[in-house]
């Protein structure tokens, strides 16, 4: 980094992947194959962007800072099947890349590593995932019902995909050190994305968590009396209690929900 005359942006949640002991970690969970086109948000110094363009087909590197463009440059120049995207991948439009991921390992930024997670899972070209995040929203996409943890990052990615975290990772491996815990969470894909109004019934049940469920819908925008007893006939429905809160239903309940109310 002193050769390029880089400082990590903490605003931009910069905590650079700097030890390449974990990258043969990281390539066995993915279980890279030289057919994979892999996305990585969050290119950084390139530690990772290099490790996966030795081993795949195409690499997409995407990353926020024009500062890091020297040292991205120079990790990816050597390699052919390397595309480098200076975009806010929050923004960025992921179903036009060429060839289309198929896989997503990446060291997420902290700020964004939920939100790029659930907009990946929309792309149906990727089946699997492997991303180191921040340890509390590893434990969230992973989280079982009825636990404080378990949320609307949960069922959606879990609707999809199984979820597990795979293990945790020493802060050292990472400059500057990191003052939280990191972990790697796998995903692998079962079914397709939610669809945009079962995605949206999920957030609006967990919008007011510590009420009802059917009263949280009725207070959503868009809600209503009606939407409320219809909640409560079709958690009886599925057998569970007509009062019952947002995190008490699995994905499947919340499918199976969806489905009753549609």
């Amino acid at each position: 980094m002193r050769e390029f005359g880089i400082r990590p942006n903490r605003d931009l949640g910069q905590n650079f992947l700097v030890d390449s002991n974990i990258l043969e970690i990281i390539g066995r969970l993915a279980e890279l194959t030289p057919e994979d086109v892999v996305l990585e948000v969050g290119g950084g110094l390139g530690v990772l962007s290099e490790y996966l363009a030795e081993r795949v087909a195409h690499v997409h590197v995407v990353e926020l800072d024009r500062g890091l463009e020297l040292p991205l440059r120079q990790a990816l120049d050597p390699f052919e099947n390397t595309t480098l995207h200076f975009a806010d991948a929050v923004k960025l439009d992921l179903a036009s890349l060429d060839p289309a991921p198929t896989k997503v390992v990446a060291n997420l930024p902290y700020g964004v590593a939920a939100t790029v997670i659930i907009r990946t899972i929309e792309l149906e070209s990727v089946v699997a995932w492997v991303a180191m995040v921040q340890k509390e929203v590893g434990e969230r996409f992973a989280a079982g019902p009825s636990t404080s943890a378990y949320g609307v990052p949960s069922v959606l990615a879990q609707l999809a995909c199984d979820v597990r975290v795979e293990r945790k990772i020493p802060r050292g491996v990472f400059y500057p050190v990191p003052n939280v815990d990191s972990v790697l969470v796998g995903l692998k894909r079962h079914s397709p994305a939610p669809p945009p109004a079962l995605t949206k019934l999920v957030q609006h049940g967990f919008k007011h968590r510590r009420k009802a469920l059917p009263k949280s819908l009725e207070l959503s925008p868009g809600g209503s009396k009606e939407l409320r007893d219809r909640a409560r006939a079709g958690l009886e429905a599925l057998g569970k209690p007509a009062d019952a809160r947002a995190e008490s239903l699995s994905p499947a309940e919340w499918r199976a929900l969806y489905e009753q109310l549609a």
